[in-house]
């Protein structure tokens, strides 16, 4: 069977339509209709982005074999446009998952601005409770599950494009010290005094300023959950080798593969 025809099969199997597959692939509809009629074959990326979304080899495509499945030993192929889009996609769901943490935290300060009287700080924390979790909830909503993938299995990249995405990690890791070192700085600025006066080590002088000490936590911890949901969605495609290396990583690998042959 010639490349078109295993092309234009694997396509009906799928339910895609030229146009949709177009898109998976980034090109257009008159390139997969050339494709399909023997007119020419794909650049090695696309066919590696094939493999990808029909679960099979390359050889089975290029190929006269009846060896149709993915050999996933080596790793799966990510493209540059699915690893762009994954970062995108890991930038938005930082900032709002960052924000609905900061409401969470500041959802406290009724608790004590109003001197802990249940009567006047029950109604406006949970109001403001209810809108850091319909954040959170939100954020979830960006997740994709086209890129769960990415940290179940070891990840194969241009080797251009992983240098290159190895130099923006590091660029993003001194970036972003600053912000990483001031949200520690001030969540412990804020935390430290609640603890003294649970110790009953400062004789009550800082009751006037715990609204003042959870704002500095929940700013705090704004930056760090903001930042490092960047910087490990960078570590993950960059040093993905340190990621798959981990024991729990290739357990987890295993037992995946052992459920799939079941």
């Amino acid at each position: 069977m010639m490349f078109g025809e295993k092309l234009f099969k694997l396509r009906k199997e799928h339910g895609l339509s030229q146009e949709a597959l177009a898109e998976q692939l980034h090109t257009t509809r008159q390139a997969i209709s050339k494709w399909e009629n023997s007119q020419g074959y794909p650049e090695t990326e696309k066919l590696l982005m094939m493999s990808n979304i029909f679960s099979v080899s390359t050889d089975y495509l290029l190929k006269d074999t009846e060896e149709r499945f993915q050999n996933n030993d080596q790793g799966y192929y990510v493209s540059k446009e699915m690893a762009e889009g994954y970062l995108t996609n890991r930038y938005r769901f930082g900032k709002y998952i960052a924000a609905g943490f900061f409401a969470l935290a500041l959802a406290f300060i009724p608790y004590f601005f109003f001197d802990q009287d249940p009567t006047k700080y029950a109604i406006p924390t949970v109001m403001i409770a209810i809108v850091g979790v319909g954040i959170i909830a939100y954020a979830y909503t960006f997740e994709e599950d086209r890129y769960k993938i990415l940290s179940r299995e070891p990840l194969l990249f241009d080797d251009q494009y992983l240098q290159a995405l190895k130099n923006q990690y590091e660029h993003m890791k001194k970036k972003y010290t600053f912000f990483m070192s001031l949200g520690s700085v001030l969540f412990f600025i804020g935390f430290l005094p609640l603890i003294f006066e649970q110790k009953e080590l400062t004789a009550g002088f800082f009751t006037p300023y715990y609204s003042l000490c959870i704002t500095f936590m929940a700013v705090g911890l704004y930056l760090l959950v903001r930042v490092g949901t960047v910087l490990e969605a960078y570590k993950l495609l960059a040093k993905n080798e340190e990621h798959a290396g981990k024991i729990f990583f290739k357990m987890k690998r295993k037992v995946r593969k052992k459920m799939d042959d079941f």
